[in-house]
């Protein structure tokens, strides 16, 4: 198999011939992409982020928010005096609520300034002169059928709009096994012939995956990126249309300052009630969330990894990612890449937009909970080694939030939990401990721990319309998108499959609390995660998975059900949605990892199932005639 590249001072020096011994790549056009430092001279840095009104607003509304928590909180607790566990109480819980509030901030913005129609079904498939854009797939032991029906369906339609040989595509494997990779092998071969060459195929297959994913794509940049302008990552899962991609290519080529855009991608394909669970949320509510992201990211915004365009010579200049000091899991390799990448982007003064008007952007989603568990283990080690990056030299601002905000999102699961844990010592201690009528100290009035009943009930459902208010204004927004725009349910159906999912989003919630606060204990511990294949769809969990995973779910939840109920009934009732969430996560779990029956999945639909876009359905129809070609003995195979 083909050799990875180590140097990372190739010069391009013009083409030069390929080493792959399979004849099935184009000549080399080596591009240098440098190692970046973590800290840039002063002089060399060229990003800078303004306040601008959005970006101003956002941080208001989050500001007063937390304030007006944090007063009513203080009030509820310090009837007479605030003692320190209270005080704890206050701190953990004020720090929890900022994550929500800034979120929610951010629906609100988004809110204001969706314009309805404003999704762009039509492209401008317009040639741009001398343009060249690569699709890259870099897969790691994926379904190959999967990606050979993807890749076939987006060959057809860039055939069909006249622009196949404005763009190459590149299957960049890094499968350890065998098996699969001669599958990849065989699948490539087979595309070539049934395109006809029409659309350049290629495929490369690194004998040492150094550096994952953003080794993958930095050994292509500095092998063929001299090539071309632009580059397009999709994932395994990832589908996007012809006319997408061709509008991307222009939008890069017509904006010389932009170095990356990315898109938003709409779910498809759920099968599983989990699947199904997180395609409704983020069909309906998604759009204002990304709404709300792109009015104050502006030019400073993020990157996912996937579905997006980049320019080819802004990445290889810029984002050349330093290994971390030390060993994983906080050393070593930049595992979630996209974040840093974006970060060294806008350092160097290029542009990273989001676009979530686009249309024609896929992916699918994991089928159950313990894979969306496993993934995000990755995604929070990941995001917690950014903590080693966010203080370096040279960042603007806004990409140090994004990287503060990633890891935050992690860290606050595990705050969520201790201030759980605190609210319920303060339960036993007002329970079990007698009041100290009068301290030491001279007093006229005696002192003892009261929490005032009333302004708790005030404070519990302003933090729930809080946390309610983004779904209320992603259902408004669906409801008033012309019928044109999009098919969408009937209103009735629509709150039906609200409710549905804000039920197991409650219930679901303190599982993976607890998931991610011991992802966070592991991490902090010296826990590598490693990089394991990420499983897209199989075979339902077994019962004996099920436990195993669930063990310690189950057993803090019977521990908190003691606990609560020693307390007082009110407290088991207060606690009520985290312990049974709790108590019934091996049943969650079960359940959600099934087929979801009609009548969810006619109240969980989304646009992407009531009319399927032309380039998922097409990818679905030849799926299953791909698995059963690559499945086949050679002896059957056609000529």
């Amino acid at each position: 198999m083909d050799q990875v590249i180590r140097s990372n001072s190739i010069r391009a020096t013009g083409p030069v011939p390929s080493s792959n011994g399979h004849g099935l790549l184009p000549a080399e056009t080596p591009l240098d992409m440098p190692t970046q430092p973590l800290h840039l001279p002063q002089a060399a840095h060229r990003g800078r982020d303004r306040l601008t009104w959005p970006r101003a607003l956002l941080v208001a509304l989050a500001s007063i928010a937390v304030a007006a928590f944090a007063h009513l909180l203080y009030q509820v607790l310090s009837v007479v005096q605030l003692t320190v566990l209270q005080g704890v109480f206050l701190v953990l819980c004020t720090m929890c609520f900022a994550w929500i509030a800034l979120g929610t901030s951010s629906a609100v913005l988004g809110f204001f300034s969706f314009r309805q129609g404003r999704d762009v079904a039509e492209f401008d498939a317009m040639a741009v002169d001398g343009v060249r854009t690569a699709l890259l797939f870099p897969v790691y032991q994926e379904d190959t059928a999967r990606i050979a029906a993807t890749v076939e369906c987006i060959a057809q339609e860039l055939v069909a709009l006249g622009a196949e040989k404005r763009f190459d595509m590149f299957v960049l494997s890094d499968s350890r096994l065998g098996d699969i990779k001669a599958r990849e092998l065989r699948a490539v071969r087979f595309l070539r012939r049934r395109l006809r060459n029409a659309c350049p195929i290629y495929y490369r297959c690194r004998a040492q995956n150094v550096g994952k994913k953003a080794g993958n794509i930095a050994d292509w940049v500095q092998r063929f990126g001299g090539a071309y302008e632009s580059f397009i990552i999709l994932d395994a899962d990832s589908i996007m249309s012809g006319g997408l991609l061709v509008h991307l290519q222009s939008l890069m080529a017509t904006q010389p300052k932009a170095g990356l855009i990315q898109t938003v991608p709409r779910l498809v394909g759920a099968e599983t009630l989990f699947a199904r669970l997180q395609q409704f949320a983020v069909s309906f509510y998604g759009p204002l969330v990304a709404a709300g992201f792109a009015a104050w990211y502006q030019h400073s915004g993020n990157y996912w990894g996937h579905n997006a365009i980049v320019r080819t010579r802004a990445f290889a200049d810029a984002a050349g990612l330093p290994s971390i000091p030390g060993r994983p899991p906080l050393g070593g390799h930049v595992l979630s890449h996209d974040f840093v990448e974006a970060a060294y982007l806008r350092r160097a003064g290029w542009r990273v937009s989001m676009r979530p008007d686009l249309l024609g952007s896929y992916e699918g989603c994991p089928p159950t909970l313990i894979d969306v568990a496993v993934r995000d283990r990755r995604w929070a080690q990941g995001n917690v080694q950014h903590l080693r990056i966010v203080g370096t030299r040279g960042l603007p601002w806004l990409s140090r939030m994004h990287l503060g905000m990633g890891a935050y999102a992690y860290f606050s699961s595990a705050l969520w939990a201790l201030s759980l844990l605190v609210g319920v010592i303060l339960s036993l201690q007002s329970a079990y401990t007698l009041p100290v009528y009068f301290p030491d100290a001279k007093t006229l009035f005696p002192i003892w721990p009261v929490i005032d009943p009333t302004k708790a009930f005030y404070l519990f459902l302003v933090t729930l319309a809080v946390l309610l208010l983004p779904k209320v204004f992603g259902i408004i927004v669906a409801v008033m998108r012309p019928a044109t725009a999009a098919p969408r349910p009937g209103v009735a159906t629509l709150l039906a499959g609200c409710l549905v999912e804000m039920l197991f989003s409650i219930l679901i919630a303190p599982i993976l609390m607890l998931t991610q606060t011991r992802a966070i204990f592991e991490i902090l511990t010296g826990k590598d995660s490693g990089w394991s294949a990420q499983r897209r769809d199989g075979d339902e969990p077994d019962l004996l998975s099920l436990l195993q995973f669930h063990a310690g779910h189950l057993a803090v939840g019977i521990a908190l059900t003691i606990v609560c109920l020693l307390a007082s009934t009110y407290v088991a009732a207060w606690m009520g949605p985290i312990v049974v969430g709790l108590l019934l996560s091996v049943g969650i779990s079960y359940v959600t990892s099934k087929t979801a029956p009609g009548w969810l999945a006619k109240v969980l639909a989304t646009p992407e199932d009531m009319k399927p876009p032309a380039i998922v359905a097409a990818v679905a129809a030849i799926h299953p005639d791909w698995r059963a070609l690559l499945t086949r003995s050679r002896s059957t195979l056609p000529a």
